[in-house]
């Protein structure tokens, strides 16, 4: 049947356009179905140069890959005529349309950087060098076993020499350690240094890496560490009061807040023991102060004896049995008036019962002498005071009694009898638990020592009960100056203090030494010490052949560029705290590996002023101790002056 006028005359004017669109379809048809075969057919004759580049490690430094009928070279040749031979090869094979070249060349990494960026829930992305010994699947082996299982990795690494011993081990540590990081988590390890940054996924995660981190793998260090904790809806802090002493719980934004509220709990707790059980999170309101709430909490405990004083959902209560019944209107007019800025007025659930046992202390300290606890009157208050202000009116006498009903009988009897033997000890307490006295501390004379349980005795009340325990104060040990240099070769013999390159803190490993050496120059009035802090040795340059720059002419590459070497400004080194008897473990902070330019000309003079600051702190004389000639590079030195 003949078309209609007006059809014809449109496919008239059409002309061969008409059929445009179904040749379109079969173009993309048959792209479809040819495209995967023409890829394979030129990756197969790629794959043929890739056996031919097999390395020391098994694995051949050559990758391609298809990219539509172009090949994609990858990878590092061991020098520029392997990479242009291979090139070579590649351009000869049939199937390839073109060689479209990605190939480095093996260089010597300086410093020796790698770094793993979580990049996703399941994938992993590497950069920087890896070790040109290590092949790239065997690293990749053990950094996804580190992983959570399904993790995909993004391994643009490119092989260099440099690295570190045992590199492989130390990438395993870092990888392990992204597992409990989020989106954008980064770990690096440059030379000898781990680093971490991101934000931790849950809490168990965070206790996790700071516990990980406290033991890297031998002969590596940690640098700056920038986890940020995780964030908790149910932000609470708690202060728990008992008898048996003291308990923090919850959550602190930050390290220096758990520090402030165990010193918190400590002056409340007045010698019984504190169990912080404090975690380090986010959630706390921006608006609040944590400085002001930690103090807020510690006034409201010293309402109670025993009980809770809570943040939770934004407000403060507290519940419990207060210390007295005049305790109940103070908490309730403490979180009406005194709260801090953003926080809101709990509930006040305080019982008041009868004191048991009736407590008062007297503390004798090097700052002065506090009376706490409870007494039944203010005139038995001025009698105690009355007798203690005669014997010790070079110290202050500070008053922190509260009035109470339930004294035993005698209490004040007892208190102005036994509250002058402590003008006899340098330093101790008498505390009164309902009619039993307990007299502690040291005295500066063995003799006066030996004599308190009978001044005690001969001072009590009828009907009361005490026991003594005073210690004579042990003399300052001196030895002689043989002795003291011979334990200083003895001490400097077992010796290595070695500085991270570029940096001026103190490594954890230093501690024993420096403490040992302050305890000897305590020992040891006479003994005179030079410090010497060491240089970094100084790292040979790669030298670049006129081969590799013409390479990097015929590649594109822009040949390296120089930097003129500019003067860092050096932050001044921060010696840890005076020695303690019972020093926590420390948590070095090795400064992150700087470069050449960025080191500063007297590095060697600022470790030497930091060793000093330390033994100084640890208790050696300003006399005793000072900086020396700068040392060699390797380990800082000590020498005995005359």
């Amino acid at each position: 049947m003949p078309l209609p006028d007006a059809t014809a005359r449109a496919l008239s004017r059409a002309g061969w356009l008409a059929g445009l669109p179904a040749v379109a379809l079969i173009w993309v048809a048959a792209t479809y179905w040819a495209a995967p075969g023409i890829g394979a057919r030129v990756e197969a004759e790629g794959a043929e140069v890739v056996a031919g580049t097999g390395t020391e490690t098994g694995e051949p430094w050559l990758r391609v890959e298809a990219r539509g009928r172009d090949l994609v070279a990858r990878g590092e040749a061991p020098d520029v005529v392997e990479r242009e031979s291979i090139l070579a090869q590649l351009a000869a094979l049939d199937a390839p349309r073109r060689v479209v070249s990605e190939l480095g060349v093996v260089e010597t990494a300086t410093p020796f950087v790698w770094s793993a960026t979580r990049t996703g829930p399941a994938s992993v992305a590497l950069e920087g060098s890896r070790p040109v010994e290590v092949g790239r699947r065997a690293l990749e082996v053990q950094v996804t076993g580190a992983l959570a299982s399904g993790t995909r990795l993004d391994d643009t690494a490119r092989a260099a020499r440099g690295a570190p011993p045992d590199f492989p081990g130390a990438a395993a540590f870092l990888a392990a350690r992204l597992s409990g990081l989020g989106k954008g988590g980064r770990a690096t390890l440059s030379d000898t240094v781990l680093s971490l940054s991101g934000e931790a996924l849950d809490m168990p995660a965070y206790d996790a890496l700071r516990a990980a981190l406290a033991q890297p793998p031998d002969g590596f260090s940690v640098g700056r560490v920038e986890v940020v904790p995780p964030r908790i809806a149910d932000y609470r802090l708690v202060l728990e009061r008992a008898p048996a002493g003291l308990v923090l719980d919850g959550f602190v934004p930050a390290e220096a807040a758990r520090t402030m509220a165990n010193a918190m709990a400590a002056k409340l707790a007045e010698g019984a023991p504190v169990e912080d059980r404090l975690r380090t999170a986010r959630g706390l309101p921006d608006g609040v102060d944590v400085a002001e709430l930690v103090a807020f909490l510690g006034r409201l405990a010293e309402l109670i004896q025993a009980g809770r004083v809570t943040y939770a959902n934004g407000a403060v209560s507290v519940s419990g049995d207060a210390v007295d019944a005049d305790a109940v209107p103070e908490a309730r007019a403490l979180l009406r008036d005194g709260r801090p800025a953003g926080v809101a007025a709990g509930s006040v659930d305080l019982a008041v019962r009868p004191l048991s046992p009736y407590r008062v202390t007297i503390r004798r300290a090097a700052d002065g002498v506090t009376v706490s606890g409870h007494l039944p009157d203010r005139e038995m208050r001025e009698r105690v005071l009355a007798a203690l202000r005669p014997r010790l009116f070079r110290e202050p006498v500070i008053d922190r009694t509260r009035i109470a009903d339930g004294a035993p009988s005698g209490l004040g009897a007892a208190l102005a009898a036994t509250a002058p033997l402590l003008a006899n000890l340098a330093a101790g307490e008498i505390a009164v638990s309902d009619r039993t006295v307990r007299f502690t501390g040291e005295s500066l004379y063995p003799e006066s020592a030996a004599r308190a349980p009978e001044a005690l005795a001969a001072v009590l009340p009828g009907g009361w009960s005490g026991k003594a325990a005073v210690a004579p104060r042990r003399p300052e040990e001196r030895r002689d100056p043989a002795t003291c240099r011979a334990d200083f070769s003895a001490t400097m013999a077992a010796a290595d203090l070695r500085f991270p390159a570029g940096s001026a803190a103190l490594a954890a490993g230093f501690y024993p030494t420096l403490d040992a050496l302050a305890a000897l120059a305590r020992a040891c009035p006479a003994l005179r010490i030079a410090v010497s802090g060491p240089a970094d040795p100084v790292k040979p340059q790669p030298a670049v052949t006129a081969g590799q720059g013409e390479a990097a002419e015929t590649a594109g590459a822009k040949p390296p560029k120089v930097d003129a070497p500019t003067e860092a400004k050096p932050e001044p080194a921060k010696a840890p705290g005076a020695a303690r008897k019972a020093k926590p473990a420390p948590k070095p902070e090795a400064a992150k590996k700087p470069d050449e330019s960025e080191v500063p000309a007297d590095l060697p003079r600022q470790r030497a002023l930091a060793l000093v600051e330390y033994l100084l702190q640890a208790g050696a004389r300003p006399d005793q101790v000072a900086p020396g000639p700068d040392a060699a590079p390797g380990r800082a030195a000590f020498a005995l002056l005359p």
